[in-house]
């Protein structure tokens, strides 16, 4: 997708040195992936401190379990 953006200079200077890209299409891309994996890491967490993981036996049970 082509887009037209306004962007301040200095921030894709950071961008491209913080990536370690040439192009200012690869530090975006670079930036929104990195973002993106972000926020959904932060969903996640959410979502499991909405509903926390309940565990059915303990620590002894599994390493017997796992040993069989």
């Amino acid at each position: 997708m082509k887009i037209t953006a306004l962007i301040p200079d200095e921030m894709i200077r950071e961008a491209m040195e913080f990536s370690k890209t040439s192009t200012v299409t690869d530090a975006l891309k670079t930036a929104l992936a990195h973002y993106i994996s972000i926020e959904k890491i932060k969903r996640a967490s959410e979502n499991i401190a909405a509903e926390p993981l309940e565990f059915y036996y303990t620590s002894e049970e599994l390493r017997s379990k796992n040993q069989s």
